[in-house]
C-alpha cells in the first residue's frame, strides 16, 4: 500500500498555507513549523523535483508564489509521490482556474483542503486523478446545506440562480 507521510503548500517566504501530517515524524507544530522552514530553504535554492530531506522522500512543485510538496518515507517510490503531488496541482489548477496564486488559494482554502481529503485519508493514497478528485469535491460541495455555507458563498449561489431563473 502506498503512503505519504504529508502534503504541504507553502508560500514564497516558506510559510504555512495549508499542511496535514499523517504521522508523528513531526508530532507538535512547532516542529512541522521548523521542518517546514527549513525544507523551504533548501527546495527554494535547489532546482530540482526531488530532493532526500531529513530521512524522508520530498516532491515539490513551485509556481508564482506557492510550493507545493508531497512528503514520503525514505523508501517510498518517487513515481508514486510525484504523481500525488501532480494530481493535488491538477486539481488545484482546475478548481481555481488556472490562476494558481497565494490569493486564489486562500478565498478557496475550505475546498483545497476538500481536494486534499479526497487525494489522501490518514496517509493512505486514495486517488491521483485530477478529474476524479475534482468530481468527488465538487459532489461534496453541492451537499453542504445553506445554514453552513459562508455569507459570500450563497451570495454566489443566489446570484447564479437569479441569473439562470432569468435567462430561461
Amino acid at each position: 500500500m502506498y503512503t505519504v507521510k504529508g502534503v504541504l503548500i507553502l508560500d514564497n517566504d516558506g510559510e504555512r498555507i495549508l499542511s496535514k501530517y499523517y504521522d508523528d515524524t513531526y508530532p507538535t507544530v512547532k516542529e512541522q513549523k521548523e521542518f517546514e522552514k527549513n525544507l523551504f530553504n533548501k527546495t527554494s535554492r535547489v532546482n530540482a523535483e526531488i530532493v532526500m530531506f531529513e530521512g524522508l522522500t520530498c516532491v515539490y512543485r513551485s509556481n508564482i508564489d506557492l510550493y507545493f510538496y508531497v512528503i514520503g518515507s525514505s523508501s517510498e517510490n518517487e513515481l508514486i509521490l510525484v504523481s500525488v503531488l501532480n494530481a493535488f496541482y491538477d486539481t488545484v489548477s482546475q478548481i481555481l482556474r488556472k490562476s494558481v496564486e497565494k490569493k486564489m488559494l486562500m478565498d478557496n482554502l475550505d475546498v483545497m483542503m476538500l481536494a486534499m481529503d479526497e487525494l489522501v485519508d490518514g496517509g493512505v493514497i486514495l486517488d491521483a486523478e485530477a478529474a476524479s478528485i475534482i468530481h468527488k469535491v465538487a459532489a461534496k460541495n453541492d451537499d453542504v446545506p445553506l445554514s453552513e455555507r459562508s455569507v459570500a458563498n450563497v451570495l454566489q449561489s443566489a446570484k447564479d440562480q437569479l441569473k439562470w431563473s432569468l435567462l430561461k
